[in-house]
């Protein structure tokens, strides 16, 4: 498919500069564009390239200042990467596999399920009794849907995603690659021979409207009432996300985080990868978090950014960390101050000798 420059800037709703009558047929990087491709800057990291680029048409931020010709026709927006996001999000719909619709067999759908229109069930699906799918939902191969799920309009379960029993999805989630939501949390009580007994958990899972979750992330149920995932959440891959947690709205959690169980992350949070969290705290809302730290109390000051293991204020720990990283000169430079002063100390102990004399 082709499309004019003008096209483009009358969808993000941009301004030309250049030939408006220019076509792109397919979206590339910057560094890597060919004539014929559509692409744009938004981190000032890649500026060089907007001057050797080959890309015919290439999207901008209105506040860019150009220092020298550019070749590509230029659409100026308020705000390249939305704009560009906005472009593949209807690219995206116009090839990839989306517009799937029917029941393909073999599969296992429940007498008592209740299923929408425009619904795309793949083969080898399980939907268990009274599953209620809305309109537009697609199920990919392999997905595994338990009794009394609710899987509200335009939702997308990617192939051999798991829901457990009694959970409930909002409209537009989408969920990845062997995902699993509502498995058992970590319950187990210890006994006096030792033994730990399982708690049952008997919660559910309730992932609210437009959510994505990554590939391979885990949602647990909770052991009574519900494990919450917020409207416009974003989690990545391979997280863990404990009993009876709640994630507020619109926060994005980055690969290999675990959230441990009873904890509740605040709205518009920002947790970077590998970050641990104990349970039973509260996280502020618009907390950031650096990648790789332990979350070990409460934050309580909204829009905190912290940092390290155990976390605290993030210049502070990048100072720290700097210090941190000098202690073995330090630590020689303590050595001959020590030296130093036993030498000196030496010195006045025989002068005040002699003066006795």
């Amino acid at each position: 498919m082709q499309f004019t420059a003008l096209q483009i800037a009358t969808l993000i709703k941009g301004k030309i500069e250049g030939n408006p009558d220019v076509k792109v047929s397919h979206v590339a990087k910057i560094e890597e564009a060919k004539e014929h491709s559509l692409s744009f800057i938004a981190n000032p990291k890649y500026e060089e390239f907007l001057y050797t680029s080959n890309a015919s048409v290439i999207i901008i931020n209105d506040s860019f200042e150009l220092v020298k010709p550019v070749t590509a026709t230029l659409i100026r927006v308020n705000d390249a990467y939305s704009g560009f996001a906005l472009l593949l999000e209807k690219y995206n719909e116009m090839i990839s596999r989306t517009g799937k619709n029917g029941i393909e067999q073999p599969c296992f759908v429940s007498k008592t399920a209740s299923i929408g229109k425009n619904v795309y069930i793949g083969a080898f699906a399980y939907i268990g009794d009274n599953v209620m799918i809305g309109d537009g939902v697609k199920v990919y191969p392999g997905c595994y849907i338990g009794d009394n799920v609710v899987i509200n309009e335009n939702s997308k379960l990617y192939a051999g995603v798991k829901i457990y029993d009694g959970c409930s999805l909002g409209s537009r989630v989408i969920i990845h690659s062997g995902t699993v939501i509502g498995g058992d949390g970590f319950g187990f009580a210890p006994q006096n021979d030792g033994v730990y007994k399982k708690v049952p958990q008997i919660g559910n899972v309730i992932i609210e409207d437009d959510v994505e979750i990554g590939a391979n992330t885990t949602v647990d149920r909770a052991t009574m009432g519900s494990t919450y995932i917020r409207k416009g959440v974003k989690l990545d891959n391979l997280i863990q996300i404990a009993h009876n947690v709640e994630i507020g709205e619109n926060t994005v959690i980055a690969a290999q985080s675990g959230v441990s169980g009873s904890t509740k992350v605040g709205k518009n949070c920002m947790i970077g990868g590998q970050v641990g969290i104990v349970g039973h705290i509260n996280i502020a809302d618009g907390t950031r978090i650096g990648a790789k730290s332990g979350i070990s109390k409460s934050v309580t000051i909204p829009y905190a950014a912290i940092n390290g293991s155990p976390a605290f204020e993030y210049k502070s720990s990048l100072k720290s960390q700097a210090i941190f990283r000098n202690l073995p000169e330090l630590h020689q430079r303590l050595l001959k101050m020590e030296e130093m002063v036993q030498e000196l100390t030496a010195l006045l102990n025989n002068q005040n000798l002699e003066v006795k004399k």
